[in-house]
């Protein structure tokens, strides 16, 4: 509930405004709200004004809280750079796990290094039938040379053919190496360009039901070692601080630690900016990639976003008959007509430039889920247009489900049961990740449940009674097409 409701109704019960427990509540409401927003601290200033302002009391009065908050270890004081920061205590512990785990890792001699490295990547390239461009030679030898390693860049950069090549090199020596990423269509990127298998963070720690508030804050989480000689985590600027102190606490001393990523994407959904802080840091050997590969550069695409990063215009081109062009700008002002133009585009005007079945291979992205192109509208218009009223169909939260829909998983439900056919067998598991896209198979009526069968093969079943984790998907955000 929001605190000023909870607040209100305390007042008129008679707790007073200088009462203690609400101030201190107030103190923590404040914090936790700053998480929300990406922060795990604030600057005591801004905390002591912001709760004054909350509860209409004097400053003196929140700041013998402060103290004895601290006092019974609620909060943790830290000074740096001439200000002090205020953290809820498990932030703070969280940040200075992730901290000393990764000195440790990195001071932790190098067991796993290799005396005739160059000769290793040379094999490997003459393999794999690739030359390394000197960049990527450096990222690859700096795996060697260190315990921890980042490697960030844009797209286009490489990333992949460096994740390969170290997977082929210390597999030849018969180690053991793990791929994980935060988010389930993450993980399923990297195994397929990679050609070995990728699993999510959650299920490599057999994380389970971390929704709860208290569980994922809590820095003492049970979880499992990782049994690995190497572990490269993709995906990196996604992970916030509680995932990551989760990670190092399951990796041994002696075992090497890939952190693979791009600084340019959007930070994590959840509190901390972990990647970006450990590189700017110095701490972790850090090798960063700026080279755009000749095919990639083909890529409109790829050249833009490399573009806007280095704080220049994109290059636009009209919508023309140009098969080989992968980028348009449809400079549009009315949102009536943007809708339009993008329901067009859904319904075959994608057709000019190749075989582009929405269903198959057509995501719409927006920024928002409010108004006429949020995804809530796009949603209704897409539907309507896409996938028509037919004769079974189940309202459910102002939502109408129809067979062919294309829905989402908007939140981890551990234990929901899914079936999947692989070479005439049947596998089963339990488990549908915040994220993971699917269409709806069937609705039915007797049994009260609607099938779904997601991008990956698994065919789930949910109740009418668990619809709130579906949403339609013909438009997401821009958020969830990352946490994707």
């Amino acid at each position: 509930m929001d605190f000023k409701k909870i607040d209100k109704m305390a007042m008129d019960l008679g707790i007073s405004k200088e009462n203690p427990k609400r101030i201190e509540s107030a103190i923590k409401y404040s914090l936790v709200i700053a998480s929300r927003n990406g922060n795990s601290c604030v600057i005591y200033e801004n905390l002591v004004k912001f709760v004054s302002n909350l509860l209409e009391i004097d400053a003196t009065q929140i700041e013998e809280e402060i103290i004895d908050l601290k006092a019974t270890e609620n909060i943790f004081i830290e000074e740096r750079e001439e200000k002090e920061w205020i953290y809820l205590n498990n932030f703070y512990i969280a940040e200075k796990n992730i901290a000393d785990k990764l000195i440790a890792l990195n001071d932790t001699k190098n067991i796993k290094k290799m005396k005739n490295f160059k000769l290793e990547l040379e094999k490997v390239e003459k393999k794999q039938d690739i030359i390394l461009s000197e960049e990527q030679r450096k990222a690859v030898s700096a795996v060697n040379d260190n315990n921890v390693c980042i490697i960030t860049g844009g797209p286009g950069t490489g990333k992949t053919t460096i994740i390969k090549t170290i997977i082929d090199i210390y597999k030849t020596r018969k180690m053991k190496v793990v791929l994980c990423a935060p988010t389930g269509r993450a993980a399923k990127r990297m195994q397929e360009q990679s050609g070995e298998e990728a699993t999510t963070i959650h299920r490599l720690l057999e994380i389970r039901k971390l929704d709860d508030q208290d569980d994922y804050l809590s820095v003492d989480y049970p979880i499992t070692p990782i049994d690995a000689d190497v572990v490269i985590i993709d995906e990196m600027s996604m992970v916030d601080m509680f995932l990551m102190n989760h990670i190092l606490k399951a990796i041994y001393l002696g075992t090497k630690l890939i952190l693979v990523g791009d600084i340019n994407q959007l930070p994590s959904v959840g509190p901390g900016n972990v990647l970006q802080d450990i590189i700017e840091s110095n701490a972790i050997k850090t090798i960063e990639l700026n080279k755009i590969f000749r095919q990639a550069a083909k890529s409109k695409i790829i050249t833009n976003a490399h573009r806007v990063n280095n704080g220049e215009g994109f290059i636009g081109v009209e919508e023309s008959k140009d098969k080989l062009e992968d980028f348009f700008y449809i400079n549009e002002m009315s949102q009536e007509k943007i809708l339009q133009d993008v329901i067009s585009l859904c319904s075959g005007r994608l057709q000019n430039y190749g075989n582009y079945d929405f269903f198959k291979n057509i995501q719409v992205l927006t920024p928002t889920k409010k108004g006429i192109l949020g995804t809530k509208e796009l949603n209704k218009e897409l539907q309507n247009v896409l996938n028509p009223k037919v004769n079974i169909e189940k309202q459910h939260g102002g939502r109408v489900f129809r067979p062919g829909d294309r829905v989402m998983q908007v939140k981890n439900n551990y234990d929901i049961y899914w079936e999947k056919e692989i070479d005439d067998k049947i596998e089963a598991g339990a488990g549908i990740f915040n994220g993971e896209l699917g269409r709806i198979n069937s609705i039915d009526e007797n049994e009260k449940q609607i099938e779904v069968c997601f991008d990956d093969e698994k065919v789930a079943w949910y109740d009418f009674t668990n619809l709130d984790e579906l949403e339609h998907s013909y438009s997401i955000t821009i958020h969830k097409s990352q946490r994707k």
